[in-house]
């Protein structure tokens, strides 16, 4: 979203933002000059605030702002608008970007929107199939930058970074770390990979573990333990969180994401743009982003001898892994650069507002 504002704001849109003060989102908003609105969701508590309490503290604003439409970034976001709307003196928008299951009640609250967009066709079609009113949603791709996502030479620099041989062979994963992502079957394809004789392939995990649930905790520790037997030791290299994302990915040998779940992966954008070979999950829209065998190597979300395989496969055949990664940066150069994600929104709520 913040890169599509860049795009619009003081042309064919004016945007003002509402959000949580003194957050990082505030900040990016204030550096691309768009106007915030304080609104607090939690209580001093730490509670979460009514409907009406957050709606209080938007009323005041939309009433006098002379806005044309509100729009919610986010599924949970959608659904308070939705549930509000009667009150909204505007119509409202929605951004679905998750599939997960809804309740009933979530429906009814989504349905209440005018519109409602979705990042992907399979994000679209998952929520239809329960409920949501077809005639109110549609998709729009999202996009990136492919000028700072871009193919570039491998220098070598992060495998002296984790002191490793020029030889290391380096798998990037990146994403946050829980269960829907997957990183418990990357450890297990690493294992296979590993009783099959691989002793020169590294696994460069990215991101971090937000959920302080002890199962999301437990995973976490789980995901660390698998790479502590022999013959994984010392081949995990967790990173954390990294803004040098573009770099890692031109350091890297190839992008292994084997999330269990995926609207439309936004590292799979950055990935396919970087020229990075992929070897993914079928899963959610990931099959909108790339082609099976032509721009990518898919596998079933859960089996990680599959994704050992693909893995192998992509690691020993180099030059099957350019002709991917070439035809992979052509289809986002097709579809998923920030512009063209720019006009999708800006004729969706174009749509609206007719």
């Amino acid at each position: 979203m913040l890169s599509v504002l860049a795009r619009l704001h003081g042309q064919s849109f004016e945007f003002t933002a509402f959000c949580p003060a003194e957050s990082l989102l505030a900040a990016q908003l204030s550096e691309q000059n768009i106007e915030c609105h304080p609104v607090s969701f939690l209580d001093r508590a730490g509670q979460r605030l009514s409907r009406e309490d957050v709606a209080a503290q938007l009323l005041p604003t939309l009433q006098v702002g002379g806005f044309d439409l509100l729009h919610a970034n986010s599924l949970s976001m959608s659904r308070l608008t939705g549930a509000l709307a009667p009150r909204w003196p505007v119509p409202c928008s929605g951004h679905l970007r998750d599939i997960m299951k809804l309740s009933k009640t979530t429906i009814r609250d989504l349905n209440q929107n005018q519109r409602l967009v979705a990042v992907s066709e399979a994000t679209r079609t998952f929520h239809i199939a329960q409920g949501l009113a077809a005639e109110r949603v549609t998709f729009c791709y999202n996009g990136v930058d492919v000028e700072s996502f871009q193919p570039r030479p491998a220098t070598g620099a992060l495998k002296q970074e984790l002191g490793l041989s020029n030889d290391a062979r380096l798998c990037l994963t990146i994403g946050q770390l829980g269960l829907r992502k997957g990183q418990d079957i990357l450890a297990e394809a690493a294992a296979l990979l590993a009783a099959e004789g691989d002793q020169s392939t590294h696994f460069v995990l990215v991101g971090e573990r937000h959920s302080q649930k002890q199962e999301s905790i437990d995973y976490d520790r789980a995901i660390t333990s698998a790479f502590e037997q022999p013959r994984l030791k010392g081949r995990l290299h967790r990173l954390g969180y990294r803004e040098d994302i573009a770099w890692l990915m031109n350091e890297a040998d190839l992008l292994v994401h084997p999330a269990k779940q995926e609207p439309l992966g936004r590292v799979l954008l950055e990935a396919i743009a970087s020229g990075l070979p992929i070897v993914a999950t079928d899963v959610g829209g990931t099959a909108e982003i790339v082609t099976h065998e032509k721009s990518a190597l898919l596998v079933p979300p859960g089996d990680s001898g599959a994704l050992a395989t693909a893995i192998g496969r992509a690691l020993k055949d180099s030059g099957f892994s350019r002709n991917l990664a070439t035809a992979a940066r052509a289809r986002a150069l097709e579809c998923f650069t920030q512009e063209q994600a720019s006009e999708r929104l800006s004729v969706f709520w174009n749509d609206v507002l007719l």
